[in-house]
């Protein structure tokens, strides 16, 4: 079962990761189209949470249904309700058991029986005893029937190369497809030659990087902590000269300011003579609770993150000491905290982090000019 749906659900404060799939329940002879969900913590909800035990118990009886009634009625809450003709289904309480034990697995970040019985292939393939390939024999009949055909995500083959292995030479394979096959001592040996190659590929992408470089940043990320300086900035204030309160005077459109965050609130309001108090204001605190008490423009929220992006770049591209700090941090991930606002910064699990990723690209940007790249 894929875990890409994702839900969750608290408990006395802690998030409890789940998912959920497609499910019948049966009450009162009615069969209604609902969500199974299943977390991480074992709990599953059917119209009430439940033990994995006590689903199993809610599977015999019927309550979770693997099996539909020709012409019983069937609905989907507010949707729409139908009777049922010629109804197929091709689920059992076994296989749908064993979904939601492997989705639980995965939920906490442990090998599902998929992964299990890959993991004693490989143990199989070092040491090829009876004992080990009765290991793998025995996992993969853990899979759900349903899902072993997926096992090696190889829709040409599908799981034989896997039967193969499990049962071993001499042993006869029905198969998903085609006719049966006798396992020789040459077909074995190429279903180990199947499985080597398998994971020489496997190896070959897990250090493939993209040719315009990594996906996700490979440095330890930076926190750009919020943090008040009683007595003044001190003389090296290291990545936090990054943070928009820092004072560093800047020019735009022929107007000064103080800091960053001066120039942000005094250009979101409308008022010109309100603009001019709001950059004169002492500190960037005072600045900011200012411009709270006024109008913003009209559509600022759409027009923000450009107004930052280019107070940003001003400010690195006028203070070159304070852009050598930036492109310092190399490809790292760059958090900015910011109490009150999670569209700038984050906070723990909280924000959007924009302020962050705007910097990345300022950073970007910097990078390309010393690379002599126009754009």
């Amino acid at each position: 079962m894929a875990i890409g749906q994702r839900t969750w659900r608290d408990v006395d404060g802690e998030r409890i990761e789940g998912t959920w799939r497609h499910a019948f329940i049966r009450n009162g002879g009615d069969y209604y189209l609902t969500d199974l969900v299943i977390y991480a913590d074992g709990m599953i909800d059917c119209w009430g949470l439940v033990t994995l035990e006590e689903l199993e118990d809610k599977l015999a009886s019927g309550w979770v249904a693997t099996t539909l009634d020709e012409g019983a009625r069937a609905s989907a809450h507010h949707l729409g309700s139908w009777r049922l003709t010629e109804p197929r289904i091709g689920m059992t309480p076994q296989r749908l058991l064993g979904e939601v034990r492997d989705t639980i697995d995965l939920l906490n970040g442990r090998p599902d029986s998929t992964q299990r019985c890959l993991a004693a292939v490989e143990v199989f393939r070092s040491e090829p005893t009876e004992e080990n390939r009765a290991a793998v024999r025995a996992l993969y009949e853990a899979i759900p029937e349903h899902m072993r055909h997926y096992a090696l995500g190889d829709m040409d083959r599908k799981d034989t190369p896997l039967r193969i292995l499990a049962d071993g030479p001499g042993a006869h394979i029905e198969r998903w497809y085609g006719d049966p096959i006798e396992v020789t001592e040459e077909v074995h040996a190429r279903a180990l030659e199947y499985f080597a190659k398998r994971e020489r590929t496997r190896r070959e992408y897990q250090r493939k990087v993209p040719p315009d470089g990594p996906t996700e940043p490979i440095d330890t990320s930076v926190l750009i902590r919020q943090t008040v300086f009683p007595k003044g900035w001190p003389d090296d204030a290291g990545t936090l000269v990054l943070r928009n309160e820092y004072p560093a005077q800047i020019e735009v459109a022929g107007h000064s300011y103080p800091t960053v965050t001066h120039a942000y609130w005094a250009l979101s309001v409308a008022d010109e003579a309100q603009r001019a108090e709001i950059a004169q204001a002492a500190r960037p605190y005072d600045a900011e609770k200012l411009a709270e008490t006024l109008p913003r423009r009209e559509n600022w929220p759409q027009a923000r993150a450009a107004v930052m992006a280019g107070l940003l770049r001003a400010k690195f591209t006028q203070h070159p000491d304070l852009a050598a700090v930036l492109v310092g941090t190399a490809a790292a991930r760059l958090i900015y905290t910011e109490v009150g606002s999670t569209f700038w910064g984050q906070s723990g699990r909280e924000g959007r982090n924009w302020m962050g990723r705007l910097l990345e690209v300022i950073r970007s940007e910097l990078a390309a000019e010393e690379l002599d790249v126009q754009v």
